[in-house]
């Protein structure tokens, strides 16, 4: 997917019941590269949902009949093969209640109206780029995992240190039981929140453990019969706070045929999670100064600048210095952008 305004071609389904708003917003999505669709009404969002997959969903909550939080609950809960479609609430309800009951229902994010295109349109790009980011660290650790040996516990324990440095779960499986469970895996485990690990894979409900266990399977005979194959389903947590979400991916590979080999590699990603990053990386990577790492781990933690400056005593100025500063060195534009590099990309390297 290329960048927003130079034709990304990304899907965009709009749910928004006010019919020259609706307008507005596809018309600013076609000229922004996109192709949009529109929605009158909650219904017919879940009617254009069973021919079409969006790349993300724009959703108004006041609606009559099924309304934003119906339409999220039905695409969080039944179209589980939507897990990691972005889905983000676009509604004049800006109060802060509103806000969170929205997020810990699964949305991703939250724009108030009146729409600020400009915002519309960074919100997104930034959450599409987040989608690929996500996407090319899978194909990556996939490909590591496929290239690592024959699944033995003697070969898995060479990743063991590899895997505990990711700060998502990591959950190696046979065809009947899992192989091993990395650092951030058994964090969720313990957590008690809805996912359980051990010699497989529980959910807190009954009905998707069985959906697991029914992907789990397809995964591992796409490996056996050396194909691709990668499914994706949201998993509520006991807590109501933000699902995780859980992707099964096939390793397909002649070594990996054998009974009682790795066939299959779980990814749990936890929302809520948003690691500590080391400002040395950041420094090496981005040639940043103290102060710059500074600024950027305390943006990652989602920090507002106003915050920041109180943490690190300076005035606000210096750090909108620093930030243009950080914008420059890590080819970013929008704070949005910023941040979803540090989450979405070296993020994925826990400190130890």
């Amino acid at each position: 997917m290329t960048k927003t305004g130079v034709g990304s071609q990304g899907t965009i389904l709009c749910v928004e019941d006010e019919r020259h708003l609706r307008q507005d917003i596809v018309e600013e999505l076609v000229a922004a590269g996109y192709k949009a669709i529109g929605a009158a009404n909650g219904r017919e969002a879940l009617t254009i949902l069973e021919t079409v997959r969006p790349d993300l969903i724009l959703c108004d909550i006041s609606m009559p009949g099924i309304d934003g939080y119906g339409v999220l609950r039905y695409f969080r809960e039944i179209r589980q093969d939507l897990a990691n479609v972005p889905f983000v609430f676009l509604t004049a309800l800006g109060g802060r209640d509103a806000i969170i009951d929205g997020k810990r229902m699964g949305a991703d994010d939250y724009l108030v109206k009146p729409i600020d295109y400009d915002l519309m349109l960074a919100t997104v790009e930034a959450r599409l780029r987040e989608v690929v980011r996500i996407d090319k660290r899978f194909d990556q650790l996939r490909d590591a995992l496929s290239d690592a040996g024959s699944g033995n516990p003697a070969d898995i324990s060479r990743m063991v240190n590899v895997l505990d440095l990711l700060s998502f779960g990591v959950v190696l499986l046979s065809s009947n039981e899992v192989l091993h469970a990395n650092r951030m895996a058994q964090d969720i485990h313990s957590s008690e929140d809805g996912i359980s690990i051990d010699t497989t894979i529980h959910a807190a409900s009954a009905r998707i453990t069985a959906d697991i266990r029914a992907r789990w399977k397809s995964a591992c005979k796409a490996a056996c019969e050396n194909r691709e194959e990668l499914s994706s389903l949201s998993i509520p947590r006991q807590s109501g706070k933000q699902s995780f979400h859980l992707t099964l991916c096939a390793l397909p590979g002649s070594h990996y045929r054998q009974e009682g080999g790795v066939q299959t590699v779980a990814f749990i990603i936890d929302p809520l999670h948003r690691p500590a990053i080391p400002t040395g990386i950041l420094s090496g990577l981005f040639d940043l100064t103290p102060t710059e790492a500074e600024v950027a781990r305390a943006l990652a933690r989602g920090m507002r600048t106003d915050e920041i400056a109180t943490e690190l005593a300076i005035a606000p100025t210096t750090v909108a210095f620093h930030l243009r500063n950080l914008f420059d060195k890590t080819g970013t534009r929008r704070q949005a952008d910023l941040i979803a590099l540090l989450l979405t990309g070296l993020a994925s390297i826990s400190p130890a």
